[in-house]
């Protein structure tokens, strides 16, 4: 059977629809700053229509981009992996977004709930668990809820507590830091889950490690990147 073209019916060709998408959730823009700088490229579209392509295509691209790392990362990201969760404020509303690193910054997974406990640990790591296997080592915060969740799961022997251990994963939260200020919060979360799936899954795309690999390598790589992202939704 043939796949269905996501494009179809769309005036604008697929280019130009990946195109804001990718500017959208990459990099810390709003809305009608993205229609700025493809009015500048002779683009003439509305913020509205911005809006409404990124909440069309941005979840069938960010699958498609999981579905194609979870193989690699099955064989690269079970030694370790860090979680953590941080507060978020959703028009008055208290919410949680838990998120899961493996050790060399790559966004596992991203949950948000609006409890702060078990229940809510359990949610993350059985997502985890269920599509990236089991790791050799947990490395938590003290928090005493990843410790009763684990140990439902029947592997609390591989949660680390440590004083310096999650360092890590501080600095993989700052990403979606400056996407929240440029959006001025978020209003449900619905759209916070949303567009916290889709933005991990565009991070890791693009994410190069610069400080990992020499300037050619980086060159190369985010060639390749760009050269995938062109042939999201192809049919």
């Amino acid at each position: 059977m043939p796949k269905r073209d996501p494009f179809k019916y769309f005036k604008s060709s697929p280019e130009i629809i990946r195109l804001p998408v990718m500017l959208y959730v990459r990099f810390p823009l709003s809305l009608r700053n993205v229609e700025d700088l493809l009015h500048e490229r002779g683009i003439d579209v509305s913020y509205e229509t911005i809006r409404y392509w990124w909440s069309r295509f941005g979840p069938s691209f960010a699958s498609e981009i999981r579905r194609k790392r979870v193989q690699k990362l099955r064989a690269f990201s079970t030694w370790q992996w860090h979680v953590y969760e941080v507060f978020l404020n959703t028009k008055g509303e208290h919410h949680y977004l838990w998120q899961a690193i493996d050790h060399e910054g790559e966004v596992l997974e991203s949950v948000v709930t609006k409890r702060r406990n078990k229940r809510a640990a359990l949610k993350l790591l059985r997502k985890l668990m269920r599509r990236y296997g089991q790791p050799e080592v947990l490395v938590t915060d003290r928090f005493l809820s990843y410790r009763a969740a684990l140990r439902d799961l029947g592997c609390d022997d591989l949660q680390a507590c440590g004083r310096w251990l999650n360092n890590r994963i501080e600095n993989s939260r700052l990403p979606f830091r400056r996407r929240e200020r440029a959006m001025q919060r978020f209003r449900r979360m619905r759209s916070l889950q949303k567009f916290v799936a889709v933005h991990s899954s565009v991070f890791n795309h693009f994410d190069q490690g610069r400080t990992l690999s020499g300037r050619d390598i980086c060159k190369l790589n985010r060639t390749a990147a760009l050269a995938e992202w062109r042939s999201l939704g192809a049919a």
